[in-house]
């Protein structure tokens, strides 16, 4: 079996694609436009980027990790690059919360509320956290069946308990970079409760995938795939309001166990449509699956494009968040894109041309920034 899937790249590929739309359109519209009946359609149809982005994450893991286990197991090579890899991911998580960019200023003039947003947990965190346990689990649980009811277990425990602690505060309770890995109180857009289960169930696919694919049996797994989604997307749909009747638990929704088992059943049909168009199209190579192949340059880029304070320390959304209208957005949105694009094929071009040569790029890049971070005093 190839260690990579077209399919799955193709996926994350597009929910790259989409993740900087989402971006664009919560950052910039004018704020009236969010009331609106498309708008609200539009951010479901958005809210599946995460979940898509997490879910690959996990099924990228297993299929990456068939060939290495071996030196996982003895400590080698792959085993330091992996965990140096998931460092990585927390590093560069947190980096985009700096509360300012010198040290100097952060050190002194940072608030208790500054604190707090630095410690939120981003998709990049929740994506460490679940990198780190299914890494450490493939490495001390040897049998597939045993390693997959580790992950369904966990998986749907960090989704079953999220309604009984979603509405705690836990900064009094546990210092705050551990609380915000716990829920959304405090800024937190993807605490490890609930969307470490769609890294988890991710993980889980991509084992069931590759013992029916073993078994020449990939069809008849893409259907119960199938079905079992659309299990998941109905019984979710109509079921959606039970939790709120239970006493004890959260009513938001996206604590809610089965808004999540809708979520993750629509992120499974993505997948067959991806699998459907690769199998058709016999690609192996398009824009999307360049995005996908650099996703981390991608996401960490175009964040930085948005947020980052680079003008007078103010940044793009400072300047302008909150006042383009709807064909404001689509240009900026489409702008963007092409961008990040051309981006992502060109560091990939000089990957493929001399991967020691992008190695030293990154690396004084990163040197490069480090030291401005912590000579710049204000």
């Amino acid at each position: 079996m190839k260690s990579r899937l077209v399919f799955i790249d193709l996926l994350r590929g597009w929910a790259t694609i989409v993740m900087i739309e989402v971006h664009i359109f919560n950052a910039f519209i004018i704020p009236a436009f969010k009331e609106t009946g498309w708008f609200r359609v539009l951010n479901y149809i958005n809210g599946l980027v995460a979940p898509s982005f997490l879910f690959v994450a996990g099924f990228v893991f297993v299929i990456a990790s068939q060939r290495k286990l071996e030196e996982f197991r003895t400590f080698g090579k792959a085993f330091w690059r992996q965990l140096a890899r998931i460092g990585l991911i927390w590093a560069i998580g947190y980096a985009l919360h700096i509360p300012f960019f010198s040290f100097s200023r952060t050190i002194t003039a940072t608030t208790d509320l500054d604190w707090l947003k630095f410690y939120q947990a981003d998709i990049l965190h929740c994506i460490a956290v679940g990198l780190l346990a299914v890494f450490l689990g493939r490495i001390v649980i040897k049998r597939d069946v045993v390693y997959q009811w580790y992950l369904i277990i966990i998986g749907s425990a960090v989704v079953l308990v999220t309604p009984l602690i979603w509405e705690i505060d836990f900064v009094p309770r546990v210092p705050a970079v551990i609380a915000a890995y716990l829920n959304g109180q405090h800024y937190s857009q993807f605490p490890v409760f609930p969307w470490l289960g769609f890294l988890m169930f991710g993980a889980v696919t991509a084992i069931a995938y590759t013992r029916w694919r073993a078994s020449e049996k990939e069809i008849d797994f893409l259907r119960t795939v199938g079905i079992l989604s659309g299990v998941l997307i109905v019984a979710g749909s109509l079921l959606i309001e039970l939790p709120v009747r239970l006493a004890g638990v959260s009513t938001a929704t996206g604590a809610n166990p089965l808004f999540f088992a809708s979520r993750l059943g629509i992120v499974l049909i993505l997948m067959l449509i991806c699998w459907y168009y690769v199998e058709k199209r016999k690609t192996e190579r398009s824009f999307v699956v360049a995005v996908s192949r650099e996703s981390l340059l991608v996401y960490t880029a175009h964040l930085l494009f948005i947020y980052g304070q680079f003008w007078d320390d103010k940044s793009l959304t400072n300047l302008y968040g909150g006042t383009f209208g709807i064909g404001q957005c689509v240009m900026a949105a489409l702008g963007l894109i092409l961008l990040m694009i051309t981006s992502a094929k060109l560091w990939g071009w000089l990957k493929q041309r001399s991967l020691p040569a992008a190695r030293i790029a990154s690396y004084a890049t990163a040197l490069i920034v480090i030291l401005v971070f912590f000579i710049k005093k204000s």
